[in-house]
């Protein structure tokens, strides 16, 4: 479950800097949150019972309907809604390696795993390996299953072409998992939705629960949007770094990096585990990495970064480097 995972900056004391979070670290927030300060008063009732309003401005924004949008708690809501509302399909299939929690819900609701399952997951741009997978392949996956769940929540980090929900409508049978968290850097907020084609959206508001999501996120969701709020001042110079720091541990003997097209990657270590250079970056340098090895496929040697500023990525190859000169 969710304890396995990353950003667990709260099991170490004197961490300094992050790197097991994918979600861009430097964001500048103070004008939401001093918005959010002054229209404190919204916890004093309660919030809409479906957040139609930020539902109506996502649809705007993509040019869809209202009711082809669907507001969750966070992506990971929205994931255990999907596979609570499908849970008569049974069956399920996941391209892995990739976030457990889809495996995990599925598996809570009582499926079962086959290649040729009507329920079908896929994480694009994929986490923990920062690779993309094109429209096309997209289309050719949600013809081999009743229904396709294309998790993006990544794809504001990312230069390649996202398929954007207008472009998902048909065929009808996709449903994708959107995450305000990620885009907007506000993991504290939870904030996700869920676009697809107005039936299949009628079905998850069956199971949807009442006031799901808090006040504070529909008014932090709202501004977000209306202010055109862009976290990452330049990509393309974000990803360019994410390449710098890619050579700069590519060189280092014992570590092999794998490529990628988002601001995460894999790494792996050799003849040492991911669990021993976590541990040891945590305690001696208050750095965090992402051991990766309880990801399904990988093995105790890989680890996850997620580039960080270009001060905070050259002291992150300087500790490895002494971790792998200590004898």
């Amino acid at each position: 479950m969710i304890d396995g995972h990353g950003d667990d900056i709260y099991s170490y004391e004197g961490i300094r800097m992050n790197f097991s979070s994918n979600i861009y670290a430097h964001a500048n927030l103070s004008e939401l949150e001093a918005h959010l300060c002054r229209h404190m008063n919204v916890i004093r009732s309660y919030p809409e019972p479906s957040p139609h309003s930020l539902e109506a401005m996502i649809a705007h924004e993509y040019g869809i309907d209202a009711d082809e949008v669907l507001v969750t708690s966070g992506a990971t809501d929205a994931i255990y809604l999907i596979a609570q509302a499908f849970r008569d399909r049974r069956t399920f299939y996941v391209y892995q390696p990739t976030f457990s929690e889809y495996e995990e819900a599925c598996r809570m609701y009582g499926y079962e795993e086959r290649p040729d399952a009507a329920l079908c997951w896929l994480c694009n741009p994929n986490n923990p390996t920062g690779r993309v997978v094109q429209e096309d392949v997209v289309i050719e996956a949600s013809a081999a299953h009743e229904f396709l769940v294309v998790d993006q929540s990544y794809e504001d980090y990312t230069m390649c072409r996202m398929p954007g929900p207008a472009d998902m409508l048909c065929p009808n049978n996709i449903i994708q998992i959107h995450s305000m968290t990620k885009q907007y850097g506000v993991p504290g907020l939870r904030i996700g939705y869920i676009t697809a084609s107005a039936g299949i959206i009628r079905f998850l508001r069956q199971p949807y629960r009442p006031w799901a999501v808090n006040a504070l996120a529909v008014e932090a969701g709202k501004w977000l949007l209306a202010n055109r709020v862009r976290i990452i001042p330049n990509l393309a110079a974000y990803l360019n770094e994410t390449h710098r720091l890619q050579e700069k541990l590519n060189v280092l003997e014992g570590i092999t990096v794998f490529d990628t097209q988002t601001n995460f990657f894999l790494c792996t270590i050799h003849p040492h585990t991911a669990a021993e250079l976590k541990e040891d970056l945590a305690r001696q340098h208050g750095i965090l990495i992402r051991d990766a090895s309880n990801f399904r496929g990988l093995t105790p040697h890989h680890f996850r970064i997620a580039t960080q500023s270009p001060e905070e990525n050259d002291a992150l190859v300087d500790a490895i480097k002494q971790y792998l000169c200590r004898p």
